[in-house]
């Protein structure tokens, strides 16, 4: 190759790289031991920036070099020296990976053993497969071919490789400085620019604590309701404007205006992650405070009580809050004015359980956590001939309201509920007695762990407190469990005092998450939020909240093509991921989205197959559920893409008309289960957890016995006779109070009735059908 050309080549060598690359190559050429050359300034500050706690590497994910292909100029490097011998190559980059001392040098640039073998495999790939390589890395790997340089030379290539697939060891310094989430209360300088006076209203359910902060509420110039849950963001809204008071309500699905020009009033009920930290109000009131400590939701209320922008801020909620809300507040150097108050009604628990559901009387509310448990004590009451309400997490607020009302009604022929741990806020029921079926309950742990424990005090506390309500007919409340071996667990759950609330949830904002992407462009951004809840630092009176649904919504739809913060707002839209047809809709909803295509009103009936029918059966009646639950994310969409989803006053009057086939499809629910039983569409024997337990044991055990058959291993065995080696089994039945003495008789009319209609039906019909008859039989004894 001629000179001027070889000149050309350097000068575009040298112009090609950053300094730091440029002074790296050169160095390679002509100063041996590349181990030598490397700052140790340099290496202590790449360790340092680890800051104290070292990264989970593990949520580093390589992203791909490609090998370079046939340049159109020819292989300089060859040119310049002679073409690699493959072979040779392969071992000079083997004895690199094995050098002790490259190992430790890499660790110093925070390449731990894992990432230092992921980078290898990368480098040796992107070397041996390439057409050409540049042209400093040629020389070197010639060089040291005929022993003119040390292997060790490699290092700065390979550095500089690592730093392409690994973005994150180039910008750790910057990365650790967004996510540190140290001093919370400056992320609110509206907040910290006036003098707030904290009041918190401590005291157990059906205290009145909340009636007082809604009192000063009421009275105040201006003021923000900031509730847990949309039910009661609609009450506190409802009884502000019965009271005269104008005010609006903000969920995120639903925003209403009470002034006639539009005007936002001076009082808004919210939930509380929709309330304003820059709107300023005269009063706040921030309801069951001690949620601050949920893993997944805390952090809507530490938003809450620090960045609210009100002279008052009226805190509600457990005793258990108060120490943390008083060191928060001292952060911003705020003093808080505690008023205890005790309950209004007495409550006792009960020294015996229930027993048998023979012993229900009304206004008895059963509590269960599972909704397996739900269906089966419905039906057990059913069987025994009375009616029940029913309520649970997943109903829609418009049908748990009129099962509410249909329970309270003292006219009304439903005496019993049978609800879920939902009935702990949000309703007012006029609940005489509370009874536990099972006290053990799934949660998700910090880590987004499923656990199956105990219910905790506080819980016990907020659903035993519905008992006896001051609003209530029952001016006092019992407590007791469905089996006696739980009885003794309960008061002890109930008598240990309730631990202290010692931090409170924080949650990256979208602004963070941002900051995050433009320094790891190439990252997803489920794993930008693994990195920054890495990375992110907190004080001990904090944490960071658990993000798995966010995580699972951001993996769901990676695929599609959406800006980062329009991707950020999909995967903040609360949707159950346990609902197939919620989580295929999200997906839907954001390919619309990304086509640039309206999700329109005559859209989404095609897409939901509108009109719909009642209920014939519980899993029908649990796709009109998720249908529900599409609905509510397509109208908390439309308030963050009004022009993608511009339909949603009609899509709110669909969901009123929907909520009226539920409420049918609910108040119908013992129908639905025996029609589900008899098609074989509700297991009742697989319960939860819980109900597989002695807490649950009686209605666990007549599930038992009603099996067609039991699972020994891998065998299928047939079930024992009931009448070897014991007593009877409408004996047993009877003991056990899961069959009376008045319903024995009564099947046995049934079962003499069904007998001489089959006798007729026989007999018109002048044949007989060996397998139909022993069909009836079984259908009959079941």
């Amino acid at each position: 190759m001629s000179f001027p050309r070889c000149a050309l080549w350097w000068a575009r060598l040298a112009a090609g790289r950053p300094a730091g690359q440029r002074a790296a190559g050169c160095s390679a050429l002509r100063v041996p031991g590349a181990l030598a050359r490397v700052p140790a300034s340099a290496a202590a500050s790449s360790s340092a920036s680890g800051g104290s706690k070292a990264p989970n590497t593990s949520l580093f994910v390589p992203l791909t070099v490609k090998p370079q292909g046939p340049s159109a100029d020819g292989d300089v490097g060859a040119e310049l020296t002679r073409p690699l011998d493959k072979n040779e190559v392969k071992k000079i980059l083997d004895k690199f990976y094995k050098r002790k001392e490259i190992q430790k040098l890499a660790a110093d640039y925070g390449l731990d053993a894992r990432l230092f073998h992921q980078a290898f495999i990368s480098f040796r790939n992107y070397i041996m497969q390439s057409h050409s390589l540049d042209v400093d890395i040629h020389i070197v790997l010639n060089d040291i071919t005929f022993s003119a340089a040390h292997v060790d030379d490699l290092f700065p290539f390979f550095l500089r490789h690592a730093k392409q697939i690994f973005p994150v060891l180039e910008c750790k310094d910057d990365l650790r400085k967004i996510s540190d989430l140290r001093i919370p209360p400056n992320w609110y300088p509206e907040a910290r620019a006036i003098r707030r006076k904290i009041v918190f209203h401590s005291g157990p359910t059906n205290s009145g604590k909340t009636y007082h902060a809604i009192q000063r509420y009421l009275s105040a110039k201006s003021g923000v309701y900031c509730g847990p849950l949309k039910l009661l963001a609609h009450e506190i809204f409802e009884k502000s404007n019965a009271a005269g008071v104008p005010c609006d309500l903000v969920t995120g699905e639903e925003r209403v205006t009470v002034g006639q020009d539009g005007k936002q009033a001076a009082h808004v009920s919210c939930t509380v992650e929709m309330c304003s930290v820059s709107t300023p109000y005269e009063v706040a009131v921030i309801d069951e405070i001690q949620m601050i400590r949920d893993t997944a939701r805390g952090w809507a209320w530490t938003r809450a009580l620090l960045g609210l922008c009100a002279e008052e801020v009226h805190l509600c909620g457990e005793s258990a809050a108060i120490d943390l809300v008083t060191e928060l507040m001292y952060t911003t150097g705020e003093e808080v004015e505690v008023h205890n108050y005790e309950r209004l009604t007495p409550i006792s628990v009960l020294d015996h359980a229930l027993g048998s559901l023979d012993n229900l009387r009304p206004g008895d509310c059963i509590v269960c956590f599972s909704k397996n448990d739900i269906y089966s004590v419905s039906r057990q009451i059913e069987i025994r001939g009375l009616e029940s309400a029913v309520i649970y997490g997943s109903l829609p607020p418009g049908t748990k309201l009129a099962q509410a009302k249909k329970f309270n009604d003292p006219n009304d022929p439903c005496k019993i509920l049978v609800a879920t741990d939902a009935i702990g806020m949000g309703l007012n029921l006029s609940i005489r007695r509370i009874i536990f079926y099972s006290l053990l309950k799934p949660s998700i742990n910090e880590k987004g762990e499923k656990e199956i424990e105990p219910i905790t005090t506080s819980q016990a506390l907020q659903i035993a407190g519905r008992a006896g309500r001051f609003s209530s007919r029952f001016k006092e409340g019992e407590v007791t469990t469905m089996n006696r071996e739980d009885l003794s667990l309960l008061k002890e759950i109930l008598n240990r005092p309730v631990e202290p609330i010692k931090a409170a949830g924080l949650h990256p904002t979208a602004e963070q998450i941002e900051m995050f992407a433009y320094h790891l462009p190439d990252t997803t951004l489920s794993n930008l939020i693994d990195i920054f809840v890495d990375f992110s630092q907190v004080d001990g009176q904090y944490f960071v909240c658990n993000m798995d649904d966010f995580k699972f919504s951001a993996e769901l739809i990676q695929h599609i093509p959406l800006s980062l913060r329009v991707r950020y707002v999909f995967c903040t839209a609360p949707i159950n991921k346990k609902q197939p047809f919620v989580c295929s809709s999200l997906l839907q909803f954001a390919r619309q989205y990304s086509r640039n295509e309206p999700l329109t009103f005559a859209w989404l009936r095609r897409y939901i197959k509108w009109p719909l029918l009642p209920p014939k059966n519980i899993k029908e009646l649990m796709d009109l559920e998720a249908i529900h639950d599409v609905l509510d994310l397509y109208l908390w969409l439309s308030y963050r893409f009004m022009d993608m989803f511009p339909d949603a006053s009609l899509i709110r009057d669909l969901q009123k008309e929907l909520d009226g086939i539920i409420q049918e499809g609910v108040h119908n629910i013992t129908k639905l289960i025996k029609i589900s039983e008899t098609q074989k569409l509700l297991n009742l024997e697989s319960l939860s957890p819980g109900s597989q337990s002695r807490l649950s044991g009686t209605l666990k055990g007549q599930a038992r016995r009603t099996r067609g058959t039991r699972v020994v291993g891998n065998k299928a065995a047939e079930p024992p006779n009931p009448d070897v080696g014991g007593l009877p089994l409408t004996s047993r039945l009877v003991q056990q109070g899961l069959l009376t003495a008045d319903m024995l008789r009564q099947l046995e009319k049934e079962w003499l009735m069904r007998q001489t209609e089959a006798g007729k039906e026989k007999a018109e019909s002048g044949t007989y059908v060996k397998g139909t008859r022993r069909k009836k039989k079984e259908t009959d004894s079941d």
